[in-house]
C-alpha cells in the first residue's frame, strides 16, 4: 500500500514508521523534506520509507494520512490538491491551546471540515483517540486498547481498519462519519487524562463485552 503521511510530529511519525517497518511504502510528507529531523525519521523507517512536499506525496499514493496539528488540518488539505478517490484518513482533533478545550462543538466535527475541503476524499475518522506511545504498543496486560474507526463509505473504512489492526489494535466500527462528533470529545478525555490530571500516556480505552 503507498501511503501518504502528512505531518511528522509523533503521531505521524509512529505511524509512518510502524507502517514502513510493515512493507508499506510511506512517503512523509513535509514542507522541509531535506532537514536532519526527516532524514533520521526515514532513515529510522527503513528502506520502503522516503520524504516530500506534502502534495507531491499526497499525489503518488492510495492513502493519506493527515497527522497535523488540528488547527492547520483544513489548510493544509485544501493545499494537497486533487484527492478525489483517496482514501484520508484524518487523525486530528480540533483542541484549543492550553488544552481549553474543543474549537468544534458537537453539531460538526474537523473530520467533516476537512472532507468538506476535500471533496471526492474517502474520508476516515481514524488515530485520534489515543497517544503515540499506545500507537507504539497498544496491547496491555488486559488486551488490547479500542482504535475508534468511522467513516461514510465502507471500502475506505475497510483500509483503515485494516491499518489499525497491523498495528494490534481491536478496531471498532463507529458508524459514519458523523460519528467523529464523539469521537473528538474522546480524544479531548484522553488529553485531559493523560496530561491536564498527570496520569501520563499509558493508558488507554477498550471495550469489554459480557460473556454469555
Amino acid at each position: 500500500m503507498k501511503i501518504a503521511m502528512i505531518g511528522t510530529g509523533r503521531v505521524g511519525a509512529v505511524l509512518g514508521r510502524r507502517w514502513a517497518e510493515a512493507g508499506h511504502q510511506v512517503v512523509f510528507g513535509s514542507r522541509r523534506p531535506d532537514t536532519d529531523d526527516v532524514r533520521a525519521l526515514v532513515a529510522s523507517a527503513g528502506s520502503t520509507a522516503s520524504a516530500s512536499p506534502p502534495a507531491e506525496a499526497a499525489a503518488a499514493a492510495d492513502v493519506v494520512v493527515l497527522a497535523t496539528p488540528g488547527n492547520a488540518a483544513e489548510a493544509v488539505v485544501s493545499d494537497l490538491g486533487d484527492l478525489d478517490g483517496k482514501v484520508l484518513i484524518d487523525c486530528t482533533n480540533p483542541i484549543l491551546p492550553g488544552l481549553a478545550g474543543l474549537s468544534v462543538g458537537t453539531d460538526d466535527s474537523a473530520a467533516e471540515r476537512i472532507a468538506r475541503a476535500a471533496p471526492g476524499a474517502r474520508v476516515v475518522k481514524a488515530f485520534n483517540t489515543t497517544g503515540s506511545t499506545n500507537m507504539e504498543d497498544p496491547v496491555y496486560e488486559g488486551g488490547r486498547l479500542a482504535m475508534f474507526v468511522c467513516g461514510d463509505d465502507a471500502g475506505a473504512k475497510g483500509v483503515a481498519t485494516e491499518l489499525a489492526a497491523a498495528l494490534g489494535f481491536e478496531v471498532i466500527d463507529s458508524g459514519p462519519l458523523t460519528s467523529a462528533r464523539w469521537l473528538e470529545p474522546m480524544a479531548m478525555l484522553w488529553v485531559t487524562l493523560a496530561y491536564g490530571l498527570g496520569n501520563g500516556p499509558d493508558f488507554g480505552f477498550a471495550v469489554l463485552r459480557r460473556r454469555a
